[in-house]
């Protein structure tokens, strides 16, 4: 049989998992995987039922994980491999990416691919990594900085920049005052004096006008895409380092990809060694970067030869990538992120007092968490 997989349209979510299937399907007669893509904006908000009725595989990001379980859409992965393989690619994968897929308990994914919000930059226009945020904010006064503003990541700004100072978004009031105001404040700011019309703007796009133009010329967060980091692809090459954090602090969101199985797939043992390969080490460290991908073992992040290849990228950023924030996961969060990012837009350009706009965000928070189906906090 044939199992159909789902992944996302970019080459650093497609590209890898292309190529694998290429490899595996080759001299079979019946082909084992097959392929399919969605856009990045269904990759962020699409229900993760609807998907999983229609695919054997789907690659997925955390945040679904508390939604899939409610929906009872997932197969726990505790079902299907030995708990000491699940260890191991706990062991060898960077930061909590595998942690991430652990809800209630149970392992509903494993990391395919490996994110972070981090710091982008020209290196032509600034020279240095910005080390604070203070010096961030100087930065701003003579070069153009955005921030990714789109879609659900002006939540995920607000997120990370409390969490970098060990202020985790949780509990019934979202986040402490005095840290939500602070990062509300310099945030609005910084929105006010970016390049016109860069708020609405997903990462992508955002990284296509720095490498091609000289509107932007840094992103203080913004997820990390190793494309853009290698000469060819674009005009101008982009530089990548850690997101400024105090001591104890954590990096910047993590983002990236995990791959699940739905609940309907009746996966055989060739499709299961499939994954294995797919997360083993010579894969990791060879297969996903050679085909632009964004591996999650934490050897190709220290791989010399590969950060040979890819500007610096991993090693750029990997203190980022250890100590990733891991978003909220809860039934009903993926909604929540979508209304509290409008929220927050909104705010920035209205110059909003930031008591104001925690008040109502903690208001779409609190709903949220009401009307969710599970656990609300992570237990394991």
């Amino acid at each position: 049989m044939t199992f159909l997989g789902l992944t996302w349209d970019h080459p650093r979510g497609y590209d890898a998992l292309a190529e694998a299937a290429r490899r595996v399907n080759a001299g079979r007669k019946t082909p084992l995987i097959d392929w399919v893509k969605q856009p990045l904006e269904g990759f962020e908000s699409a229900p993760i039922a609807d998907l999983a009725a229609a695919h054997d595989l789907i690659v997925l990001d955390h945040p679904h994980i508390g939604e899939a379980v409610a929906e009872d859409c997932l197969t726990p992965l505790d079902e299907l491999f030995p708990a000491e393989q699940i260890e191991q690619w706990a062991n060898d994968s960077i930061g909590p990416s595998l942690a991430s897929y652990r809800w209630n308990g149970r392992t509903w994914a494993v990391p395919l691919d490996v994110a972070t919000q981090v710091v982008a930059r020209r290196s032509d226009q600034i020279s240095d990594a910005p080390q604070s945020w203070e010096e961030i904010e100087e930065i701003a006064k003579d070069r153009p900085v955005a921030l990714s503003l789109g879609g659900p990541h002006a939540f995920l700004n607000l997120i990370s920049l409390c969490a970098s100072t060990g202020f985790v978004a949780g509990g019934d009031a979202l986040l402490p005052n005095e840290p939500a105001w602070a990062a509300l404040d310099r945030l609005g700011r910084l929105a006010r004096a970016a390049p016109e019309g860069s708020s609405s703007h997903n990462p992508i796009t955002l990284l296509e006008i720095m490498a091609r133009g000289d509107e932007i010329a840094m992103i203080p967060l913004i997820f990390g895409y190793v494309t853009y980091a290698r000469s060819g692809h674009a005009p101008w090459t982009l530089a990548f380092s850690d997101t400024p954090r105090a001591p104890g602090g954590f990096g910047g969101v993590l983002g990236g990809t995990g791959i699940g199985f739905s609940r309907h797939a009746k996966p055989t043992r060739e499709i299961l060694n499939h994954i294995i390969w797919l997360m083993s080490q010579t894969t990791q460290v060879g297969l996903f970067p050679d085909f632009g991908g964004q591996p999650s073992a934490r050897a190709a992040w220290q791989n010399p030869k590969i950060n040979a290849e890819w500007g610096n990228f991993y090693a750029a950023t990997a203190s980022t990538a250890e100590t990733a924030l891991l978003r909220p996961r809860f039934d009903g969060y993926i909604s929540f992120q979508t209304a509290a990012s409008a929220q927050l837009r909104d705010a920035f350009a209205d110059a909003e007092d930031p008591e104001t706009t925690l008040k109502a965000l903690r208001t779409l928070w609190r709903h949220a968490r009401q009307g969710a189906r599970g656990l609300l906090d992570p237990k394991g």
